[in-house]
Parts: structure tokens; C-alpha cells; sequence
């Protein structure tokens, strides 16, 4: 049972819970809610009701009955403030439940022993409800911390994903500087559990090793193929200067491209090394082709001059007669041996020279043949017999047609036009 408070302190404690909660008190008088709730007996033992009966909850005699089951009214409205507050609390975004329900089972055990006169039911309801919230808020940031752990380790597990493709890649700048913004990114996701993220993390200092390695490796047989491909070079560089001044211009030519495709195939040597390298080799072929060049441009004027002569002589052969076979053949002759006495000409030219004097030849070759076979065909006994028998079958027409004989002229016309029909025939 409680300790009786003296007058002084319960009028001062009752001014000090109104400056804080408020006036809690209804409308109603004092006696109608003492009554409501509680009483208190002749001995001043203060009594609370409730739903499973009466229950002393402590003694008054520093004062009048109703001022102590208002002081004790007072002790519950001070009870039901706390319980208010945390009523509030559960509506604040980011407040733990579990703190609010520990506050609420407190307040909750107490409600048996508590000594307080009013509707202890009431209050019971009340916390019972902040417990019940408190549980669905426990389950949902539950739920949402289990989402926020499956987020953070699908992440995380994505980035390890990444940095194991990474430790198998080739792209060694590219996968270098994504290793060193992997860990941020680790790091900025957010926290599993240690033992997880110490898991996770392993994999990724693994993977990051491995790239290591490899890249080591990678960049040892690169140094290693480099100074190779520097000796090969230089010893094409050596071949090339000893060709330098080679006047065999196909042969060498050949040769210098050969010497290039070399280049290519022996790989690369470090930059600056291989940029030194291939301006010495590029300087050597550019005196030789200059070389070559300076002589192709002397041997071009020569072919140039011949170009010219031989469209002289085709003007001479193109104006041969093909009606004077004998003497056009003739001369003919006489111009082919001035043609080859000419030489070569461009190449660029030379096709379509010799064929406009080979069509010349053709020409007059053609023309020889056509009169040869002409007399060959005139001296026929067989197209002379064909051409005596057309002149007879043409003095019988005209005979017919003399005496009008109509039946003898179209016999004469039927066996004159075979006569000449085969005659055409033997003459072509």
C-alpha cells in the first residue's frame, strides 16, 4: 500500500501534472466521478473499481475523502498521459516498436497494483491496442528490413559477380580501374551480417588477385615478345639498307614488300622504340624508291616519245587502200618492221595501239582474201556452165514472150529462176 501524502505535497504535485498534461477532468462534478470509479472508506483506505471487483489501492487522511480520490484521479490521469504518449509515438516514423511495446508491458503489468482510482479496463484496452500495434510494426519493418538485407546482398552479390568476370578479363586498364571503384560501391550498398560480408568480400580481394596475376603475367611475356620484336626489326632494317642502292628496280621492289610484310608479322616493340624503329625503316625505302622512282620518270619519257611514233605509223596504215590489196599488203610490211623497230610504249597505251594495227592487218588481210576467192569462183567450169545456161533460158523467154505463149513462158520463168538461184549460190 502506498505511502499517505501530506496536503502540501499532494496540492503541489497535482499543480505541477496540470502545468504538464492539462486539466484531464470532465465536465462532470468530482463527486460523480469518484463515484464512477472508486470510493474511500471511513479508515481512509482509497478503493478502485474495476471489472473484477473492488481493490484498496491506499489510504488518505491529509485531507477530505473527495480530495483523495481526486489526488489518486489525478495519479491515473498521469498514468493514462504516459500511455497517451506512447499512442503518439507509434504514428512518428523511425521509432523502434520494440522500445514502445516495453513501455506499454510495463505500464501493462502495473495496471494490477497500480494505485490510481479510474477506468483501469479502460486503460487495459488501450495498451493491449499499443501492444497489437506494436507487433504489426514489428512485422513490418521486419519485412522491411528482410528486403533491405535481400537488396543490399543481391547487390552486393552482383558487384562479386562483376569482379569474378573481371579477374577473367583481358581489358587490363578497364577492369584495373573498375576494381578500385568496386570497394566503394561495396561499401556504399550497405551492411549484411560480418560473417557475410566478410564472405562476399573474399571473393572480390580474390578475384582482384587473380587479375593481378594474370596482368603480371601478361605484361612479363609482353616486355619479353617486345624485345624480340625489336631484334627482328632491326635486323629487317639491316637488309633494307643494304638494298638501298640496288638498281634491280622489280627484284628489289618485290623484295622491299616482302621486307613489309616481315614488319607487320613481328609484332610490336614498346611505342617509342617501335615509332624509332619504323621511321629508320621507312626513311631507307623512301631513298630507294625515290631512286626508282627518278628512273621510271626518265624510262616514261622514253616511252612516250615511241607512243608518238607509233600513232604516226598507224595514221600511215590506217590510210592503206584495201582496194590495192597487193601494194597495201606490201606496205603494211614495211610499217609492222618500223613498229617493232619503235619499242615499247606505256602500258597504259601499248594494248590499245596494237590493236588498231592489228585490225589494219585484218582488214587488208580480209579484203585480199575476199578478191582471191572472187577469182577463184569466176574461173569455175561449174559457175561458167550455170551462167551459159541462164543466158539460153533467157533467149527462150524472150522467144516465148515473142509468140505469146503462155504455157512456154511460165516453164521458161520456173527453170530460170532455179538456174539463177544456184548460180547466186556457187557465186557466193
Amino acid at each position: 500500500m502506498a505511502a499517505v501524502p501530506s496536503a502540501a505535497d499532494a496540492c503541489n504535485n497535482d499543480r505541477k501534472r496540470q502545468s504538464i498534461f492539462g486539466n484531464t477532468m470532465s465536465d462532470r462534478s468530482e463527486s460523480d466521478r469518484v463515484s464512477a470509479w472508486g470510493r474511500v472508506a471511513e479508515d481512509g483506505t482509497v478503493f478502485v473499481r474495476t471489472a473484477s471487483g473492488e481493490r484498496a489501492v491506499g489510504s488518505w487522511r491529509a485531507g477530505s475523502p473527495g480530495e483523495g480520490l481526486a489526488h489518486f484521479q489525478r495519479r491515473y490521469d498521469d498514468l493514462n498521459a504516459e500511455i497517451v504518449l506512447l499512442e503518439r509515438r507509434l504514428t512518428l516514423g523511425g521509432v523502434d516498436p520494440a522500445g514502445i511495446a516495453g513501455s506499454a508491458r510495463r505500464l501493462l503489468d502495473s495496471l494490477d497494483e497500480a494505485a490510481v482510482v479510474g477506468n483501469l479496463d479502460a486503460l487495459r484496452v488501450r495498451l493491449e491496442a499499443v501492444l497489437a500495434r506494436t507487433e504489426e510494426r514489428r512485422i513490418v519493418l521486419a519485412a522491411e528490413r528482410a528486403e533491405r538485407t535481400a537488396r543490399i546482398a543481391a547487390a552486393k552479390e552482383e558487384l562479386v559477380a562483376e569482379a569474378e568476370r573481371l579477374g577473367r578479363s583481358s581489358e587490363w586498364k578497364t577492369a584495373g580501374e573498375r576494381f578500385r571503384t568496386l570497394a566503394e560501391e561495396f561499401r556504399a550498398v550497405g551492411s549484411l551480417d560480418k560473417r557475410t560480408d566478410s564472405a562476399l568480400w573474399r571473393r572480390i580481394t580474390g578475384a582482384r588477385e587473380e587479375f593481378t596475376r594474370r596482368r603480371t603475367a601478361h605484361f612479363a611475356a609482353l616486355d619479353t615478345q617486345r624485345a624480340h620484336s625489336r631484334e627482328r626489326k632491326e635486323a629487317i632494317i639491316a637488309e633494307a639498307e643494304s638494298l638501298v642502292d640496288s638498281t634491280d628496280w622489280a627484284g628489289t621492289t618485290v623484295r622491299y614488300r616482302t621486307l613489309l610484310a616481315d614488319w607487320k608479322s613481328a609484332g610490336r616493340a614498346a611505342k617509342d622504340v617501335d615509332d624509332a624503329l619504323w621511321n629508320r625503316f621507312r626513311e631507307v625505302q623512301d631513298v630507294f624508291f625515290s631512286r626508282r622512282n627518278a628512273a621510271n620518270a626518265e624510262r616514261d619519257a622514253e616511252l612516250q616519245e615511241n607512243q608518238v611514233q607509233k600513232e604516226q605509223v598507224l595514221a600511215e596504215a590506217t590510210a592503206l587502200d584495201p582496194a590495192d590489196t597487193e601494194r597495201s599488203l606490201r606496205r603494211l610490211r614495211e610499217l609492222q618492221d618500223r613498229w617493232d623497230q619503235i619499242g615499247r610504249v606505256p602500258r597504259e597505251s601499248a594494248g590499245a595501239l596494237e590493236r588498231q594495227m592489228g585490225a589494219i592487218g585484218d582488214k587488208l588481210r580480209d579484203a585480199a582474201d575476199a578478191r582471191w576467192a572472187q577469182r577463184s569462183i569466176a574461173a569455175s567450169p561449174f559457175v561458167t556452165r550455170l551462167r551459159e545456161s541462164v543466158a539460153k533460158l533467157e533467149a527462150k523467154l524472150a522467144r516465148a514472150q515473142a509468140a505469146g505463149s503462155s504455157q512456154e513462158i511460165a516453164e521458161t520463168e520456173a527453170a530460170l529462176a532455179t538456174q539463177r538461184a544456184w548460180l547466186a549460190q556457187a557465186e557466193n
